[in-house]
């Protein structure tokens, strides 16, 4: 019901007075969410949530030139290779689409090698791959500057990660997948937002924006399938681009999409709280719960990687005398994520097995061990058996990894979190080192891609973007139109 959205803060935004939904008679969510998202303004960020903005932006842009690397990503670009000619590159490409295509695209490429970035603790929301490709269409077509680029991505962060939260991340015990369910919400705020409309506009895009939500879980358990995961992260950030235009050329959606009875937390949560969706809106940040992978797997295997990787470092481990591995941790660490032989990538990067398996004989912090190595690797797959996952009343990614090795030799360590997490977070120097092993293939290129980035908010515009992340591998091998073709009126 509109009446559960209750909270009583009143803060200042823009100088003016926002006040939250109990002060609100009969405003619904998407309003007040759409209100909020169009007053925040780069000059009144504080410095550490558009730092974090940029983080999520350089960490998805470095995903995304991965991810071309990898069968998803090769399957995306042939996809859009079809598409009609439009004002937006794709990063790393030279060919230009329109909006709602090369969001598509690089949706899927930021997710295509698990490397994207999510909130923790968890609420099924993966910001670098729903919120970034939109954000750089949008700025493609409108002629953004980087300091508008950071204030979307920011209000989409803030209400897609309410809107996660407002969830309790319980979609997914009826058989969602999460971030195609949430991510089109976030998308249709950071499009609208960077398009100019007003409130009543975006709000409408968040209204339609429920109906263009989806993604099942089913590639989980069937056994095939796994590419379709990919699929969800690039559907949800074309429909936010979508649900906007639908909106701009008239269409409307139910203003209770949100909190209503058949609305979206109603229809597809076994719990959820619709108070979260607003709660300390404009008072409170939620960015600072962004988290960034540091490993190109399943984020429930990080801790448990983390683990392994450090045990293998500090005592000289070698992979061959273990004959056993112990991982205790949440109920659904043992439920989801034991499986010993995968018959796909997609499962092989959700298996805590295997990925720890990979840790334990190759260097995790370079994405390609999680690659074709985890399906082809005979020794991979053979020290896979030997882990035993065991479901304990931990809570969240808290793990611990017991080694045992052929002497009687035990190893043992307790991880809650790992770099990368807000606890945790990347020193600058991690987030480089990262966005260079992504990135590893534009060579030089990729040091002056970054420092570019890492000043974005200096930048008047993003059209140089797909100039410098653009390389001779181009894979599809196309020349760039005349940039004539490029909107720059908003």
């Amino acid at each position: 019901m509109v009446t559960s959205v209750v909270t009583t803060l009143i803060t200042k935004i823009n100088g003016d007075a926002f006040m939250q939904p109990a002060s609100f008679a009969g405003r619904t969510a998407a309003q007040l969410l759409s209100e909020y998202a169009l007053s925040v303004r780069f000059e009144q960020l504080p410095a550490d949530i558009v730092r974090l903005a940029k983080d999520c932006l350089i960490d998805a842009i470095g995903a995304a030139l991965y991810g071309q690397e990898v069968e998803a990503g090769k399957a995306a670009l042939r996809y859009v290779s079809h598409a009609a000619a439009g004002p937006c590159a794709i990063p790393g490409t030279s060919r230009r689409v329109a909006p709602e295509a090369a969001a598509f695209a690089g949706g899927v490429l930021v997710h295509a090698a698990e490397l994207d970035s999510l909130r923790q603790p968890g609420a099924g929301v993966h910001p670098g791959a729903t919120l970034v490709p939109v954000a750089l269409a949008a700025a493609q077509v409108y002629g953004a500057s980087g300091r508008e680029v950071l204030a979307a991505l920011v209000a989409g962060i803030e209400v897609l990660f309410r809107i996660g939260t407002a969830t309790k991340h319980s979609a997914e015990a009826r058989g969602f997948h999460a971030p195609g369910l949430t991510g089109p919400f976030g998308a249709a705020i950071v499009a609208g937002k960077l398009a100019g409309v007003d409130a009543d506009t975006l709000s409408r895009a968040l209204g339609i924006a429920g109906s263009l939500s989806g993604g099942l879980l089913e590639f989980a358990k069937s056994g095939d399938g796994g590419l379709v995961k990919r699929i969800h992260l690039g559907r949800a950030a074309q429909s936010g681009i979508v649900a906007v235009q639908l909106a701009q050329a008239g269409f409307d959606g139910p203003s209770t999409v949100l909190e209503g009875r058949y609305g979206f937390l109603e229809a597809y949560c076994e719990a959820s709280d619709a108070a979260r969706l607003t709660a300390g809106l404009g008072a409170h940040y939620e960015t600072p719960t962004l988290c960034l992978k540091r490993y190109a797997c399943h984020i429930v295997a990080h801790t448990p990687v983390y683990a392994a990787q450090q045990l293998r470092a500090a005592y000289d481990i070698d992979a061959r005398r273990i004959i056993a591995i112990r991982i205790e941790g949440a109920p659904r660490l043992a439920a989801n994520h034991d499986i010993k032989l995968p018959a796909n990538q997609v499962l092989a990067q959700y298996s805590v097995p295997v990925c720890v398996a990979a840790a334990l004989l190759h260097d995790a912090d370079d994405p390609s061990t999680f690659g074709d190595h985890l399906l082809q690797d005979e020794a991979i797959r053979e020290l896979a058996q030997r882990v035993t996952l065991v479901a304990t009343d931990a809570t969240g990614l808290a793990t611990v990894t017991r080694i045992t090795l052929d002497n009687g030799t035990t190893y043992e360590l307790a991880q809650t979190d790992f770099p990368g997490c807000p606890s945790t977070p990347f020193t600058p120097a991690q987030l480089r080192a990262k966005f260079m092993r992504m990135t590893k293939r534009l060579g030089a290129a990729a040091h002056a891609l970054f420092e570019q980035l890492d000043r974005v908010e200096d930048e008047a515009d993003l059209h140089w973007l797909d100039a410098m992340s653009a390389s001779s591998t181009d894979p599809l091998h196309r020349s760039p139109p005349d940039l004539s073709l490029v909107q720059g009126d908003r």
